[in-house]
């Protein structure tokens, strides 16, 4: 390893700051390594951002510098005071002092692992590290590193789980793994719950392969293997089957199918001319105070649109049971249930984190890639669901015993 300082340097360090003691020459290097984590910060936005300071003619993202704040860390060579960058859209994340951290405590390898968690490339830690540490990675150093959450994120996969769920959402996103040389579709399965507190939790990562209700069967009894012996309300996609697979695992559930996914159905095929009047009549049967009133919508919805979009008026009829479920709640939890948005939320920040990756070369490195996902999203899950004291009260007047009983 190349010596920090030559023979030289060390002299002239000592001589431009006056060492006389070990005090002076810990607050002198104390100063250097600040510095040096400052460089490392500023390299890090513009890392991120993709443009040097003032380099306006490279710029070609929609994000700025923001300046920056002042903010005091402790470190294993002492206490120091840095200007933590900022960007205008509020998405830089640096990786050596991170937000809300006051301690400076990692190792290079749990930076490269903080990078292959935000879904950067292993060629891009390689330049990254090089260029902001001198430090040079292969794909197979970066690949061992990562590797070591493997036996934790396999021991989360089969934590104990609650024993009841007021709300669940199910949802499946495709990925391309290789498998025996060549390229196919994987599906994660992901699960994301609303506990008894009201929190949010994701129980479990299950990578098959093309969604189906006979996988969905398989996560469902891991779930109950792992404890789980009820849930009140499971909002899913439309996936055909859905309602077998989870009625057989918990037949007291409710199902609520995604009205979000049931539009996107619906207006697969609609014309551009069609389209705005023909959503408009459709938010009608969704926007409807109750389920009587949704019935009329639809009805009206069918006589207008049956001749030109027939495909679209037969699904609403084939799934109202299980699209109309939200009608016989109050606001707030009707809010909460009648889209799978909380999980399409989680979703967009896994394809933000994943979209660099072409293909994933195992299962694993999908799913240790998916597990550091979640466990960097569940940081901010600190509070409950807004509105959650209410909601509880109003779960305990439909399911009665089912949720006062884990209260």
């Amino acid at each position: 390893m190349e010596k920090l300082f030559t023979e030289k340097q060390a002299k002239k360090f000592l001589r431009e700051n006056n060492i006389k003691d070990g005090k002076t020459l810990e607050n002198a290097f104390i100063d250097q390594v600040r510095e040096l984590i400052q460089i490392a910060l500023e390299e890090e936005r513009t890392a991120e951002l993709g443009y040097e300071k003032y380099d306006h003619k490279n710029k070609d993202v929609d994000n700025s510098r923001n300046g920056s704040t002042e903010k005091t860390i402790r470190s294993q060579f002492g206490e120091m005071k840095l200007r933590i960058p900022r960007d205008q859209k509020g998405e830089f994340e640096p990786v050596i002092v991170k937000k809300h951290e006051t301690k400076i405590s990692e190792t290079l390898d749990d930076l490269v692992t903080s990078l292959y968690a935000k879904g950067v490339s292993t060629r891009d830690i390689t330049s990254h590290m090089e260029k902001i540490y001198g430090i040079s990675y292969s794909a197979e150093q970066i690949s061992r590193i990562t590797d070591k959450i493997l036996p934790v994120a396999k021991e989360w996969q089969t934590r104990p789980l609650d024993p009841m769920y007021p709300i669940l959402f199910l949802d499946g996103v495709v990925f391309n793994v290789q498998q025996d040389g060549q390229v196919t579709k994987k599906t994660a399965y992901l699960v994301y719950g609303i506990t008894v507190e009201g929190k949010k939790d994701v129980l479990g990562i299950w990578i098959g392969e093309a969604e189906s209700s006979k996988f969905w069967m398989k996560v469902l009894v891991d779930m109950k293997n792992r404890g789980v012996k009820d849930v009140l309300i499971s909002c899913v996609d439309g996936l055909k089957g859905f309602k077998e697979a989870i009625e057989s695992a918990f037949p007291k559930t409710e199902i609520q199918k995604c009205i979000v996914h049931q539009i996107r159905t619906s207006t697969r095929f609609v014309s551009y001319r069609d389209r705005k009047p023909f959503c408009a009549d459709m938010k009608e049967i969704y926007t409807a105070p109750n389920e009587e009133a949704g019935t009329a919508a639809l009805d009206r919805f069918g006589d207008k649109w049956d001749k030109k979009y027939s495909y679209a008026i037969k699904s609403w009829r084939d799934n109202w049971p299980e699209l109309s479920t939200f009608y016989k709640y109050p606001e707030e939890i009707r809010r909460l249930i009648y889209t799978t948005n909380p999980m399409e939320s989680f979703n967009r920040k896994v394809r933000k984190f994943t979209k660099a990756k072409g293909s994933f070369p195992t299962d694993d490195s999908l799913f240790k890639l998916l597990y550091l996902i979640v466990i960097d999203s569940s940081k901010k899950w600190t509070a409950p669901v807004h509105n959650w004291g209410i909601i509880v009260n109003q779960l305990r007047i439909y399911f009665g015993d089912r949720m006062d009983e884990h209260l």
